[in-house]
């Protein structure tokens, strides 16, 4: 195609045919920026002089605006759970609140979000559920030489939003590996302190307790700015390899553990009993103590009285003691009077009252009499000592006689 046909005459192109010259555009550009800011625009061509002040105007619009763009890319919002790290030159340089902020732009300062109430965790010993586990994680070894497989999680959030930044040395922004190592460091350590069934019965609430206080003084040691919030003891069983054996001793320890509460109840239900009966036996000697004792005190203090009444008559009170003791012997004795100077000589003996005294229960068998009552002569009377006449049953009652002679005496 020859050149003419592309627009070219005479080494220039046609305006008509081709694209319009650069000059012209920057001149139209000029004009309707002049128009915007309030000034004329000339017809068609202009001065060079008018061209280039059209063009210093609509370049310093263009750069007004550009830095409006710019400053305003500072502006950033801050969300109540969060909190703003500003950098400068990438330096620290302040923590911003909630709420609307602004920075320098971009190079000069940068913001870092950090969220403080997110709970972040970490898994050791497993990932996602408990079948996944990882062995060279869970598996530790015990103060009594046996070996544990355990799994857990620690849950934490940041504290302190420029030590969680600047001392975080890992990819992790959520500082999940030190935290990781952290927790596996402190784990083996206090499963390492204790025996193999305090770990896996009773032991777990405070070996999750002291592992979070270990993984706590590890963070602040490095100053990462963490806090743990809580460690969770997800499971803790011996290896699959032992795991029947291990069933078996818990089983047997828990049998041991059933007896020993079955003992412990029969004590509980014994002892209580020996100890009321010992007391009540210890609290009735005690009585029987102060009994005898106040006993012999009474009679102490009678026998000083009747002492002193003795000394001043001591013939009457020797006759009244006399009567006051055979009035005691013989109203417990069985007596029979006899009237010698009657004359008689059938003696009739009561034996039926004889034997109702000897035995109670006999009380009511009749006498075996050989002869009828009516041709028996009537029987002597019983009487008290102390109703006797002074002069009867001298001869048949000897032994009175002598008790009271030995008394004269």
């Amino acid at each position: 195609m020859a050149m003419n046909d592309n627009g070219w005459r005479g080494g220039k192109r046609d305006n008509n045919d081709g694209p319009p010259d650069l000059d012209e555009i920057f001149r139209s550009l000029n004009q309707k920026l002049s128009r915007l800011l309030g000034g004329r625009g000339g017809q068609g061509g202009g001065s060079p002089d008018g061209g280039r002040a059209l063009f210093k105007g609509g370049a310093s619009l263009l750069a007004l605006i550009l830095g409006g763009v710019w400053l305003a890319s500072g502006f950033y919002v801050v969300d109540a759970r969060e909190v703003g790290v500003v950098l400068r030159m990438g330096s620290f340089n302040r923590v911003s609140d909630s709420g609307l902020q602004w920075h320098a732009p971009y190079p000069f300062e940068k913001v870092e979000i950090v969220t403080l109430t997110e709970v972040r965790s970490v898994e050791v010993g497993y990932r996602g559920n408990a079948k996944n586990r990882i062995p060279e994680e869970s598996l530790m070894l015990t103060e009594d030489q046996n070996i544990i497989d355990v799994q857990l999680s620690v849950q934490y959030d940041v504290k302190d939003p420029k030590a969680f930044l600047f001392n975080n040395a890992t990819g992790d922004r959520d500082a999940k590996d030190i935290v990781k190592q952290a927790t596996e460091t402190a784990i083996r350590e206090v499963v390492g302190r204790n025996k193999v069934d305090f770990v896996l019965n009773e032991g777990r609430a405070q070996v999750a307790s002291e592992t979070a206080a270990l993984i706590q003084q590890t963070l602040d040691r490095y100053n990462l700015g963490v806090r743990v919030s809580k460690v969770n003891i997800n499971d803790v069983q011996p290896p699959e390899q032992v795991l029947a054996a291990f069933d078996d001793a818990v089983k047997a320890s828990q049998d041991r553990e059933k007896l020993r509460n079955e003992g412990q109840a029969y004590a509980n239900d014994v002892i209580p009993k020996a100890s009321g009966l010992a007391s009540r036996l210890m609290e009735e000697a005690e009585g029987y103590k102060q009994r005898v004792v106040s006993n012999a005190e009474g009679d102490a203090a009678r026998f000083k009285q009747v002492l002193a009444e003795y000394s001043k008559a001591p013939g009457v009170m020797r006759e009244r003691l006399y009567q006051d003791m055979m009035q005691q012997i013989l109203s417990n004795s069985s007596k029979v009077l006899v009237d010698q100077k009657s004359g008689s000589n059938l003696l009739y003996l009561p034996l039926d009252k004889l034997i109702q005294q000897t035995h109670p229960q006999q009380a009511g068998a009749a006498p075996q009499a050989g002869a009828p009552a009516a041709n028996l002569p009537p029987p002597p009377t019983t009487e008290p000592a102390s109703s006797a006449p002074a002069g009867a049953n001298r001869s048949s009652s000897r032994d009175v006689v002598r008790s009271r002679e030995f008394e004269e005496r």
